[in-house]
């Protein structure tokens, strides 16, 4: 692979996000779609831990921000559902490899395809390329934009939920294990927004509180025709400033857009915030990127 180049780093601080096309190679990006296929196999949730998945404010507040299932869901590999998968006595209405929104948060402790790519001398080059040092991996989901009803995400900035001081210091990894359209969802950029600073954080609560996160500040928001998109195709791989903001929308085509996506954190000199619903647990410290 070629080492990112000048003008792409260029245009990565200027826009806050950029598409590399065919980093991983089609045969790395099924033996991803196969290792989840036999994770969705095995899996087993109780009834309690069905947790629908949503970027609406009040519905993230009152499922997955209230939900321990969810809020400690960092050092372990767990299921969220999309919206009205479920009947009234909690059985699946559509297939269960068909009703999931993500897994996540831990695929790439714990899952050696998934531990072997976010490790992988590709992913390494790119962030060298983008001047971080001492980068740990915060989280991992595997994202799956099912055919027909994959949920919308509302524009939204990762560091709303994984906050730094200073901020800057988050940036997602994006790839696309299937072709990600404009047909199929692919994401929505508004360019240069992440110099706009920051619009509002998902904070923990108190022990004892419910719901167990609020927000703090409003929702950011910006004309649609600001929006641009960044269809990528399959191995592709978007990099997304933390302060960037995006969106996807409702998934209503008969083509699946399964994605694996990763944080980083540049830890060199960064405060990671003890208020994200996020921590690193004995269990799991962050860990080195470049280990």
């Amino acid at each position: 692979m070629a080492p990112v180049t000048e003008a792409q780093i260029r245009k990565f601080h200027e826009d806050g996000f950029l598409v590399l096309e065919g980093i991983f190679s089609p045969e790395e990006c099924d033996a991803m779609m196969e290792a989840m296929q036999e994770i969705v196999h095995q899996m087993d949730v109780p009834l309690h831990c069905q947790t629908e998945f949503s970027t609406q404010e009040k519905e993230q507040l009152q499922s997955q921000g209230s939900s321990d299932y969810f809020m400690t869901s960092g050092d372990k590999i767990r299921f969220f559902f999309e919206k009205g998968v479920f009947d009234e006595n909690g059985e699946f209405l559509v297939p269960k490899e068909k009703a999931l929104n993500k897994v996540g948060h831990a695929l790439h402790a714990y899952e050696p395809i998934f531990k072997q790519v976010t490790h992988s001398p590709k992913v390494q080059e790119v962030a060298r390329g983008l001047g971080l040092e001492e980068p740990v991996i915060v989280q991992s989901m595997y994202i799956f934009k099912q055919p027909g009803f994959g949920g919308e995400v509302t524009p939204h900035q990762d560091a709303s939920f994984l906050y730094t001081e200073p901020l800057g210091r988050v940036i997602g990894f994006w790839i696309a294990l299937e072709d990600a359209t404009v047909h199929n969802s692919c994401l929505w950029f508004v360019p240069g927004s992440h110099t706009d600073g920051l619009t509002r954080r998902m904070v923990r609560m108190p022990e004892g509180s419910h719901p167990r996160t609020t927000f703090v500040g409003p929702e950011p928001n910006y004309p649609e025709n600001l929006y641009v998109a960044a269809p990528v195709k399959k191995g592709g791989l978007v990099i997304i400033h933390g302060e960037a903001v995006h969106k996807s929308e409702m998934n209503s085509s008969d083509a699946s857009r399964h994605v694996y996506t990763f944080h980083v954190m540049e830890s060199q000199d960064t405060c990671w915030s003890p208020e994200n619903w996020l921590q690193p647990t004995p269990d799991l410290p962050f860990p080195s990127l470049y280990a």
